[in-house]
């Protein structure tokens, strides 16, 4: 597995958007794993090499966070873990000098030019392509679960928005992002994307936005349903978990279950709005219920395979501590009420560097 985080860079003093991304990352000294740029110039991406344990993943997601962290510092920034940036600002964010990032602003307009949004993606191995959209179609009923259980962007433009990941809100906008049908077949799949690409809703396969899909570059399913994680041990507990739902539906011989797209849809919605604190939509029954209970469905899932790889423990001190101190989006909110804005700020950058 291996993992990919994208986050924000601020000005120290003034908390608004700094455009000095890829400044940064020139200056930035050689480390494992690898340090990239985004299509705004306010973001940096990180990505681990590839990891086989809970405890390896934490490891990279920390030495590459303290290396962001500390080139951000360097130059009176700070870097920020979070869906979306907090404050309003005055002017609509800088994109990134790439061809192929200006051929996407020209193309898709005030789609390219909204406020930055940062997510953290994961890659499972899998052992063919045709395995992996089977893959797919089993993950599709877990996607909301897993991003209540990132929820980490409730503030955007100056203002608490009413959900718990804006993020995912705003992401969906995009024509070749949301939740992927369900497909027969790698054919099918294949076809899904031809037309995205020929109706020019997707420019290239970079731009196959769902919330989980096959890589073009790894043997992997991309899982891309999540927020940015506040911090790297949340991160690395959604590697986990999605490893461990990877590695159930590979060797699952239950037929996929029957989930329509607008019911999906509607999951990943509610997800978004109540974060794992408030009802989910149980898509296995068609009531709402506590996310609480869904998420604790989830684990029990992938007990067997938790257990196999030793994540078990992980999992269930990292969810236990999760219970006490509240989701991303419950602290962001938190700081807000008592520092305002610029405290939320303050608040992330503490909280996206890593333990020394």
């Amino acid at each position: 597995m291996g993992v990919e985080e994208e986050f924000l860079l601020v000005d120290a003093k003034t908390r608004q958007l700094s455009w000095q991304g890829p400044a940064l990352l020139r200056a930035a000294p050689d480390t494992e794993g690898d340090l990239q740029t985004e299509l705004t110039r306010c973001q940096v991406e990180s990505a681990t090499p590839v990891c086989t344990t809970a405890s390896e993943v934490l490891e990279k997601l920390r030495e590459l966070r303290g290396t962001l962290a500390a080139q951000a510092r360097s130059r009176g920034l700070r870097l920020i873990a979070s869906g979306t940036a907090p404050l309003h600002e005055s002017a609509p964010p800088q994109l990134t000098n790439n061809p192929r990032y200006r051929r996407i602003s020209e193309h898709a307009g005030a789609l390219a030019m909204s406020s930055p949004c940062c997510g953290c993606h994961i890659h499972v191995g899998v052992p063919d392509r045709e395995t992996g959209v089977q893959v797919i179609n089993h993950l599709r009923p877990w996607l909301p679960v897993l991003l209540a259980l990132s929820v980490n962007s409730p503030c955007s433009d100056g203002v608490d928005t009413g959900y718990q990941s804006w993020r995912s809100l705003s992401w969906s906008q995009w024509p070749s992002a949301g939740p992927p049908p369900r497909f027969t077949s790698h054919a099918a799949y294949e076809e899904a994307v031809r037309e995205l690409l020929a109706s020019g809703a997707a420019l290239d396969r970079g731009m196959i936005y769902w919330d989980v899909r096959l890589s073009d570059e790894w043997p992997t399913v991309e899982l891309r349903v999540c927020d940015v994680a506040p911090t790297a041990e949340e991160a690395t507990l959604l590697a986990v978990l999605a490893r461990a739902l990877v590695t159930r539906a590979v060797h699952s011989t239950a037929p996929v279950p029957p989930l329509s797209h607008h019911a999906l849809r509607a999951a990943l919605w509610r997800a978004a709005r109540d974060g794992v604190s408030g009802q989910g939509y149980d898509v296995h029954t068609g009531r709402l219920a506590p996310m609480s209970a869904l998420v604790e469905r989830l684990v029990e899932w992938t007990v067997p395979v938790l257990e196999q790889y030793g994540d078990l423990g992980y999992v269930e001190s990292t969810l236990q501590r999760l219970a006490r101190i509240g989701s991303g989006a419950a602290r962001q909110r938190a700081a807000l009420a008592d520092g305002g804005l610029k405290g939320l700020v303050d608040m992330l950058s503490e909280q996206t560097e890593p333990i020394a």
